[in-house]
């Protein structure tokens, strides 16, 4: 069973003169909770090829297993476009943040169509912290946006203040889930706060990526009995 991890091409905070891209310790611990539960993984971005890395600090073990992997290292570098994905490979989509997703994925219609077939398969459509903002625009075969009516979490105004970031996204990101009828809840700034509704597992913030995984894999179990993978 394989698990389809979207992320940011885009590595440019704003006007700020800094560097941002996919928080690397939202995809490490995730990754790792999928290459234990026997899962594969495949890699998009909306360029193809190396994505921009954000929060890399070497005091995270798991960041530092991942940055030490030639293979990983190589198989970053490669990143598919999304044209280039076949949707029904994948019984599962996952969704890191970074500060970067709030610039390139929503806008990139591909990336939409890509999440939204990917669900409409019957996969598993997970996102933690910013990676939500990949969910924004997607919508349902009826014309319903898929966060309409469902319980949200994601990186909230609140958390975006204390960074003191507010004015430089593009947008709000808790703010535009609610405009797009999502039921939003959230846990106090920085702790982990994990929300399932159907086929749909988001997180708040970076504390909460492990376990956005975990309940990916648990929503996987039947799948994954079925087909006899343990």
């Amino acid at each position: 069973m394989r698990v389809l991890i979207v992320l940011t091409s885009h590595d440019t905070l704003g006007d700020t003169g800094r560097k941002t891209g996919f928080y690397l310790s939202e995809l490490t611990h995730a990754l790792d909770v999928f290459t234990r539960a026997g899962l594969e993984v495949d890699f998009v971005s909306p360029k193809g090829g190396r994505p921009p890395m954000d929060g890399v600090t070497r005091d995270d073990a798991l960041n530092r297993a991942f940055l030490d992997d030639e293979r990983q290292a190589a198989r970053l570098a490669s990143t598919l476009r999304p044209e280039q994905v076949e949707p029904a490979r994948y019984a599962a989509l996952y969704v890191p943040g970074g500060h970067g997703t709030m610039f390139d994925l929503p806008g990139d219609a591909r990336i939409s169509a890509l999440i939204g077939s990917v669900y409409a398969r019957g996969a598993v459509v997970a996102a933690v912290c910013h990676g939500p903002a990949a969910l924004v625009d997607v919508k349902l075969a009826d014309g319903t946006y898929l966060v309409a009516g469902r319980d949200i979490s994601a990186f909230t105004n609140e958390e975006e203040a204390a960074v003191e970031l507010t004015r430089v996204m593009p947008f709000l990101l808790e703010s535009k889930l609610i405009e797009r009828g999502a039921r939003f809840t959230k846990a106090p700034n920085f702790q982990q706060h994990v929300v399932v509704s159907e086929r749909l597992v988001t997180g708040q913030n970076p504390a909460s990526a492990a376990r956005v995984a975990e309940e990916l894999v648990r929503l996987l179990a039947p799948q994954r009995q079925v087909s006899g993978v343990h």
